[in-house]
């Protein structure tokens, strides 16, 4: 275990209240892309004649649901992407008393596939989906029945996927209980983002605890704030540092 990695091990050992930030880097192992990246979901071939940022408004929902529910089903949507050594790893820390929340930016349901209990989804996700109209909710195999837009089966209304789109606020009663669950940790591990994406990238001003840690693959404009900055695969560290320490 190389040095980086044991200051991580041993710092997780002598915390009792650890909370993870994690955006779409967390996801890439399972073989989600991400949004940014030159592989990313925003990098690829585009049909549909808009940037991905202007379909996935809630303005263009509202004016183009078709060319929305056709993109967002084709890029969007991995329902067999399976939980990597990172979820699990969290859902190991909580399972251990450790962990006492994961702050997500993903919209993908893995880290309550991978065991986690205590999840904040900030920007909402694909797994659950309600109808506008009536509000009768929907699971994602209803969604992916077609490739159209989707409607209730009570009402005809549209149903939409419970995501956080361009333009659209945060949930409000996730955003205060991530800021509470921050200013309340020891130590604070963030993994999988580039924290260029706000409001929730600012959630970090908040911490005041004794470790942040930062596990990335790429610079963030946090690094120098880091008490601890991993440059590596976010899975491979957990693997080792949390899995593999802690087999019986």
């Amino acid at each position: 275990m190389n040095e980086k990695r044991g200051q991580l091990k041993k710092w997780i050992a002598e915390c009792d209240n650890i909370v993870f930030f994690g955006g779409a880097g967390v996801s890439t192992e399972s073989g989600i892309p991400d949004f940014r990246s030159e592989n990313g979901i925003f990098a690829a071939v585009n049909e549909y004649g808009y940037p991905p940022e202007r379909i996935l408004s809630h303005s263009f929902f509202v004016s183009h649901p078709e060319v929305f529910f056709q993109y967002y089903k084709k890029n969007l949507l991995y329902p067999d992407a399976k939980p990597n050594d990172c979820h699990k790893a969290l859902a190991k820390l909580e399972q251990m008393g450790k962990l006492k929340a994961v702050v997500t930016q993903n919209i993908d349901n893995l880290h309550q596939k991978g065991g986690s209990q205590k999840v904040l989804e900030l920007h909402g996700t694909l797994y659950r989906n309600y109808c506008m109209k009536c509000g009768k909710k929907f699971d994602l195999d209803y969604v992916t029945k077609d490739e159209g837009i989707t409607r209730c089966d009570a009402c005809g209304g549209i149903v939409r996927p419970d995501v956080v789109l361009y333009e659209e606020g945060l949930p409000q009663d996730t955003l205060e209980e991530a800021v509470e669950r921050i200013i309340q940790a020891e130590m604070l591990i963030v993994g999988g983002t580039s924290l260029n994406v706000y409001p929730a990238a600012g959630l970090l001003q908040y911490f005041r605890g004794k470790h942040l840690v930062l596990i990335n693959k790429s610079a963030t404009d946090m690094d120098k704030k880091a008490d601890l900055r991993i440059a590596e695969n976010i899975g491979d560290v957990f693997r080792e540092v949390v899995l593999e320490e802690n087999q019986e």
